[in-house]
């Protein structure tokens, strides 16, 4: 499919191509991965999308497959496990924000709060169109959303890095208007028209 008219910033490599063709706006609905997408974009404040992806299957692992459940069981031994672990990003403190942020989400699931309805809910239900050329680094949305997230005990949740998220998980949608994957020239996927899909 190399000629077809993509995003500049995703013929930097295969795996951003790749990336960019398959997963980078195309809209979340599934709690659990948008939650997973939130801890990743977290690890990548200050640092290259691409060396996070390079390193997410080692995320995956290390982070018991970003299961919430399983993560905010993790103790002490498990913080000084995975800041020696040179396959990820060693930052304690994005560590540990991601241990807390396991925690903010289970407490949100016992309040009756699912994450995905809470998210969709916010962005009005449905992907916002933008046209790929004039992109903020923060949008209303993800400064409305960033504060509700912290509210809630998230932390590593900024405006920019959830701004980031949004546009990773489809709720912006910020391909160029040229783009094949502009929502303009793609198919809607199948069963994937609501919030709330898994």
């Amino acid at each position: 499919m190399s000629d077809l008219t993509r995003c500049p910033w995703s013929e930097s490599s295969d795996m951003m191509r790749a990336y960019h063709d398959t997963e980078w706006g195309v809209p979340e609905y599934d709690s659990r991965a948008l939650w997973e997408k939130l801890q990743l974009d977290g690890f990548q404040a200050g640092l290259s999308w691409s060396i996070i992806l390079k390193k997410r299957d080692a995320f995956r692992e290390l982070f018991a497959g970003f299961d919430p459940a399983q993560v905010a069981a993790f103790d002490a031994a498990d913080i000084e496990r995975l800041v020696i672990d040179e396959r990820i990003i060693r930052s304690r403190a994005k560590i540990v924000a991601t241990i807390g942020n396991a925690r903010a989400y289970l407490a949100m699931q016992e309040a009756g709060e699912d994450f995905a309805d809470f998210v969709w809910g916010m962005a009005g239900g449905t992907p916002i169109l933008g046209d790929g050329v004039h992109v903020p680094v923060k949008s209303p949305l993800s400064e409305d959303m960033s504060k509700a997230l912290k509210k809630r005990g998230f932390k590593f949740v900024g405006p920019v890095i959830v701004y980031a998220w949004l546009e990773a998980c489809g709720v912006v949608d910020d391909h160029l208007a040229t783009c094949w994957r502009h929502a303009g020239h793609m198919p809607s996927s199948p069963g994937a028209s609501s919030p709330g899909h898994a």
